[in-house]
């Protein structure tokens, strides 16, 4: 009952009449080019759905309701594996929302459970462009900030930072991101001249 109301609370109010094509069957007696029609519909509905639950879940983990984020981001999950398939890059962003969201309610074994799994499509993935991959290490450096290892956390955090300047450039507001988080964890460890500098980078 929590985790309906929780998934009710979330997200699936806003999705609940979405839903009602997606889960009715097509008829058995429809042509070839019907039936085409019928499954690029489908598809399309799907990605509407997966951009409304995307956005929804990056909108409360800005807002630190990370509980509330993890039902959105499950449903990103499951519309995006139906569309793309399990192995996708395109997976990528529910894995690292779900790895965000369960690090923000201190969930740190569900979050490395993601956070495994977006490391391992995006090694799958030659072509995984630079741009994701600094949002892997990003979520990668939090989780680890988060876990307790500065040492992790500076490493991957110095990934996205490289990452980030290479694809959007040194001074974008992409890459002054890693800049924070880096900075967080410098203050952390009390290196308070070297955290002040990266803040001033900021």
């Amino acid at each position: 009952v929590d985790h309906q109301k929780a998934d009710w609370v979330s997200i699936h109010q806003r999705i609940c009449q979405l839903l009602i094509p997606i889960r009715t069957s097509l008829p058995f007696l429809l042509s070839e080019k019907e039936r085409k029609h019928g499954a690029e519909q489908l598809v399309k509905r799907q990605k509407y759905i997966i951009d409304l639950v995307h956005s929804a879940a990056r909108e409360f983990i800005l807002e630190g309701k990370h509980k509330e984020a993890i039902p959105a981001a499950l449903h990103a999950l499951r519309f995006g594996t139906e569309v793309y398939g399990s192995n996708s890059v395109q997976l990528l962003p529910a894995y690292l929302l779900l790895a965000e969201a369960s690090t923000g309610v201190g969930h740190l074994p569900e979050a490395s459970k993601y956070l495994s799994q977006a490391q391992w499509i995006a090694l799958r993935t030659p072509e995984c462009s630079a741009a994701v991959q600094c949002k892997l290490h990003r979520s990668l450096g939090l989780f680890w900030a988060a876990a307790g290892d500065f040492e992790q956390a500076l490493y991957h955090l110095a990934n996205d930072i490289y990452l980030a300047s290479s694809a959007f450039g040194l001074k974008s507001l992409e890459t002054s991101g890693g800049y924070f988080h880096m900075a967080n964890v410098f203050f952390r460890q009390n290196k308070t001249d070297i955290a002040n500098s990266l803040y001033a980078e900021v």
